[in-house]
């Protein structure tokens, strides 16, 4: 029997209900006495969507309502609705409320929530499930989503104990890894290995898109391009938003990629094969000893 049940969280306000938020309301809703689900979003035919696949059990518009005897609030939105969702819900906060979100940045979204909710920062976890498909919306969500996946959380100095340790359970009863860190350390962290890649991706499809031959160059594309440009079919809000918000590192990796772009420019100017199969080889291994451990 899960830890986590109906007496620890009656009911849990979604903001958000999408793939991310979704996906957790689905994985809730397998639980024994599984907790009443509220979603509150900005685009009523989504919230309707999300209440016609059973995602949801109420839709909410009027704030004061949603959180009335909530025992948990989940921010499943692009992060720079963070804030003002915070500084709205504040009013209508209990001692006992516990928030947290599902941002892809955490500097910007720990300030956010210090800002907002002054002493019942404690009552705040930020995380960040590292999860996700490039389609989105309520008909992108699947209840096992999080299975066997990370988690960070990353709380700070005064966040509430209890409330760390109902966030952990909340994503352990979802089917996820859970871990700690510090924002900062984060941010840098996955401005290398999720925020860079996803700009790589962007930047080649639009640099493809916009040639006077974009249509052969598309016709011909095959599973290399498909594999490696998945990304770029991923909501450009989130991930609009998700570049400003962890710009000062998202432009140090794209500097060292440059470098490495410039050093792999220069091989093949000096027609350096044996360089150019060292790079290749070590990159080779790197990959498909990443790939092993994954799925082990």
């Amino acid at each position: 029997m899960p830890w986590y049940n109906s007496i620890m969280f009656k009911k849990i306000v979604i903001f958000g209900v999408g793939l991310i938020g979704g996906s957790v309301a689905l994985a809730l809703k397998k639980l024994p006495q599984a907790p009443q689900i509220v979603g509150v979003g900005r685009h009523s035919n989504s919230l309707q969507e999300a209440y016609q696949l059973g995602l949801i059990d109420v839709i909410e518009t009027d704030l004061s309502s949603a959180m009335q005897a909530a025992d948990l609030v989940i921010i499943a939105t692009p992060v720079a609705q963070t804030p003002a969702i915070l500084r709205a819900i504040r009013p209508f906060l209990n001692d006992s409320t516990v928030l947290t979100d599902a941002g892809s940045t955490k500097s910007d979204v720990m300030g956010y929530a210090r800002t907002e909710l002054g002493p019942q920062f404690s009552q705040f976890v930020g995380g960040h499930p590292i999860a996700g498909a490039e389609k989105s919306g309520p008909s992108a969500a699947m209840a096992d989503l999080y299975v066997g996946k990370n988690v960070i959380l990353t709380p700070e100095n005064e966040t509430a104990p209890e409330a760390l340790a109902k966030v952990t359970r909340l994503w352990q009863d979802c089917g996820a890894i859970v871990s700690s860190m510090t924002a900062e350390a984060h941010d840098h962290v996955f401005a290398a290995v999720s925020h860079l890649p996803h700009l790589l991706a962007f930047a080649l499809v639009e640099d493809l898109a916009k040639r006077d031959n974009a249509d052969i160059l598309f016709k011909f594309a095959a599973s290399g391009f498909r594999d490696f440009t998945r990304i770029a079919g991923s909501h450009p809000e989130m991930w609009r938003d998700i570049a400003l918000a962890n710009k000062t590192a998202l432009l140090r990796e794209l500097q060292i990629y440059q470098q490495a772009l410039t050093e792999m420019t220069s091989l093949l100017v000096q027609n350096d094969g044996d360089a150019l199969h060292a790079l290749f080889a070590h990159a080779s291994h790197a990959r498909n000893d990443w790939a092993k451990s994954k799925i082990q």
